[in-house]
């Protein structure tokens, strides 16, 4: 497992063979809670919503069910700073993905303008 970093990921959004999972909470991932320190809110394009804890607290099972990849997927998780989506790829690599963790996460996505941001409920 590698982490990805901004200047990688900047160029897979919207790939086929990559699946992105924002493990915060809906609020966050919506954009209705802006955390202070970031300049917008909202997710990255394309992502899929679940919350590191019930993330966390499901069985492999169910972990591959909310994913809904073929295991063996590349997964990238990130949330707000990288501490929450860093649980989530243990999870996830346990569950059988190739999972990676977006460390800058939302945190650093959000201050580059350029960067595509998205706001509204899960996917």
């Amino acid at each position: 497992m590698t982490d990805i970093d901004v200047s990688e990921l900047r160029t897979r959004v919207g790939d086929d063979g990559l699946v992105l999972l924002d493990v915060r909470g809906p609020h966050e991932f919506s954009g209705a809670i802006v955390a202070p320190c970031d300049p917008r809110g909202g997710h990255i394009p394309g992502a899929v919503n679940v919350d590191v804890s019930t993330l966390a607290l499901a069985d492999l099972e169910t972990v591959r069910a909310l994913v809904d990849a073929p295991v063996g997927a590349e997964v990238v998780a990130y949330c707000h700073s990288g501490s929450r989506s860093a649980l989530a790829v243990q999870v996830l690599a346990a569950a059988g993905y190739d999972a990676r963790n977006y460390v800058g996460s939302w945190h650093e996505w959000s201050r580059d303008p350029s960067l595509p941001a998205e706001t509204g409920g899960p996917h």
